[in-house]
């Protein structure tokens, strides 16, 4: 995969806070599934980019899901945006759980590259799969 400014990969998260959630236990779900994630908070919500996928990518292998990860990745596929829901109390326990709407919320993760199928392969164990880090946007 080429490394250039004009493919770099994006992760954006965006996570709705109920007046009867613990903010600190929603970043703390986030945080179980992408540990760098840098937060902003805002009225209602919690905004994040992180710079890595390493850990969804091991938790993918680890709970032995990466066959329906790859499934939910290629049907959330809209130009080159990959966009799913994740389950806040799963993620607050270390697990991955692909969310259905909720009347909680749920976390929504947004991954933007020019080549979004390499993404998913990457997240998805393929075989022979390699990909360029160094390509996720660092934070300024």
């Amino acid at each position: 995969m080429k490394a250039n400014a004009s493919c770099v990969t994006r992760v954006h998260i965006e996570v709705p806070v109920k007046p009867t959630e613990n903010v600190a236990k929603v970043k703390a779900a986030v945080l179980n599934v992408f540990p760098d994630a840098a937060f902003v908070e805002s009225e209602g919500a919690l905004v994040a980019e992180a710079a890595s996928l390493d850990r969804l990518r091991e938790m993918f292998r680890t709970q032995r899901i990466r066959d329906t990860a790859r499934s939910v990745l290629r049907a959330s596929r809209n130009g080159i945006e990959t966009r799913f829901s994740l389950n806040k109390q799963a993620a607050f326990v270390g697990r991955v759980n692909f969310a259905p709407p909720s009347p909680m919320g749920h976390i929504e993760v947004t991954i933007a590259d020019e080549d979004p199928e390499s993404i998913i392969d990457f997240l998805t164990g393929k075989a022979g799969t390699k990909y360029d880090a160094s390509k996720i946007s660092k934070r300024d």
